[in-house]
């Protein structure tokens, strides 16, 4: 369990978050100057919070100096020592762990010997969350590790930090404003806005609610859907089963069987009160409307139910009305399958 309370005034901001996360990935979410980093340096000590409570597994770290509190820190930077190798940067860290696994899982035994100047900008990143695993931290902290990346590389690098999330066992705090990768990493979201806490709890849940789309960015609201790949098909398309029914997308990387987290923003599903007939959509769930929340614009943020996942659409207020959209409204989710990004589907 990872607990966090803070307050600190700045000049003319204050910071007052207070949340429990249990293990795994911890996203913190918000735009630019919500207050994200400035909990990462305060858990780390290098912000001296005017009231903190820190801990984790019960142990308390508030209080203790920078180099006591075991916490690997992974910045927006590689930070790599550039005179030494890829070995040599791992072997800094001291520890006495034996790097054989952490290599494997981040996939950097061929850059051993490499020093820092011939690595891409993911292989860095991977080499430095590496560095931070081997200092044996009983929290590592993240602070926007992609965001200097451009989207190849962070397409490289999302799976081994998925690889990461379910093998490394060691609880993370993750800084994040793309909601693309928190959908695709996150056991935990803490959603915030202007030092204050809007929503916290499994990411899926968060996702999904209504309210805090406005936080996330009404265009880049989604949800997420959990699914399992059922078969690879020669026509270029994977099956998935969810438990709204069967999803079609364009083949994901996912081995059969394999459980995988699919994204789906809430401004490509189309709603309709009848099972829609030749359509080019592939995927039509059978829905149930459990809230609605009108937004000061055109548009009508809709939480759906779909077997045990929950949705969002977003219509606009004309068509909420001719279609009589209510909590209890039942009929039928349409998404294209060339609709959901690759880069939304996930492990």
């Amino acid at each position: 369990m990872l607990e966090v309370a803070l307050r600190h005034d700045f000049n003319g901001f204050t910071l007052d978050v207070a949340f429990e996360a249990p293990a795994g990935v911890t996203c913190l979410f918000g735009r630019s100057g919500a207050g994200k980093t400035s909990v990462v340096r305060a858990v780390a000590g290098l912000l001296q919070a005017d009231e903190a409570r820190i801990s984790v597994a019960g142990e308390r770290l508030d209080g203790l100096p920078v180099h006591r509190r075991g916490i690997g820190y992974v910045f927006q930077e590689p930070r790599l020592f550039p005179h030494m190798s890829v070995a040599g940067n791992l072997g800094y860290a001291r520890s006495g762990m034996d790097p054989a696994p952490v290599v494997e899982m981040l996939g950097i035994g061929h850059l051993l010997e490499r020093r820092p100047a011939a690595l891409s900008g993911g292989e860095a990143q991977r080499a430095a969350i590496g560095r931070a695993l081997l200092s044996r931290p009983r929290l590592l902290l993240l602070d926007e590790p992609l965001a200097a990346l451009d989207e190849a590389r962070k397409a490289e690098i999302l799976p081994y930090l998925e690889r990461l999330r379910d093998a490394a066992g060691v609880p993370m705090l993750y800084v994040s404003h793309s909601v693309a990768e928190v959908a695709r990493l996150a056991t935990t979201l803490v959603a915030l806005e202007n030092g204050r806490v809007v929503r916290v709890g499994p990411a899926a849940e968060v996702l999904s609610d209504p309210d805090v789309a406005p936080v996330i960015g009404i265009r880049e609201a989604g949800a997420i859907l959990a699914a399992r790949v059922v078969a690879h098909h020669e026509d270029g398309l994977s099956e998935l089963a969810a438990a709204g029914g069967t999803f079609w997308l364009p083949k994901v990387a996912a081995a059969v069987g394999s459980e995988v987290r699919v994204r789906i923003e809430a401004q490509d599903v189309m709603l309709s009160a009848a099972r829609p007939e030749g359509i080019s959509a592939l995927n039509v769930l059978p829905i149930r409307i459990s809230t609605l929340r009108e937004g000061e614009g055109p548009g009508v943020m809709v939480q759906l139910v779909a077997g045990e996942e929950r949705l969002l659409a977003r219509v606009t207020h004309r068509s909420a009305r001719a279609m009589g959209l209510a909590e209890g409204w039942q009929g039928y989710a349409v998404v294209k399958s060339v609709a959901v990004a690759s880069g939304n589907v996930g492990g």
